[in-house]
């Protein structure tokens, strides 16, 4: 290894907006382990699919149809 370096012809990284951030998120178990089965039949990480499941959705502006269960009637009503 050198004693010194010169990075003064040295151009910043392009890709540097590309980076991926990372952070902690609450997800169920179901849906964990669907991703998980799908990325496997697929053959890629299981992380990067739901990554790319997420981008596909706001790509395309998509919002979920959310239901809450009524507790009253037990059945699932839009919000």
């Amino acid at each position: 290894m050198r004693e010194e370096y010169d990075f003064s012809k040295s151009k910043k990284n392009p890709y540097i907006k590309k980076l991926k951030k990372q952070i902690t998120i609450r997800l169920e178990k179901d849906v964990i382990d669907y991703f998980k089965n799908l990325a496997l039949e697929i053959d890629i990480p299981y992380q990067k699919l739901i990554n790319l499941y997420l981008r596909d959705c706001a790509v395309h502006k998509r919002k979920p149809a959310i239901y809450w269960e009524d507790s009253e009637t037990e059945e699932l009503t839009p919000e």
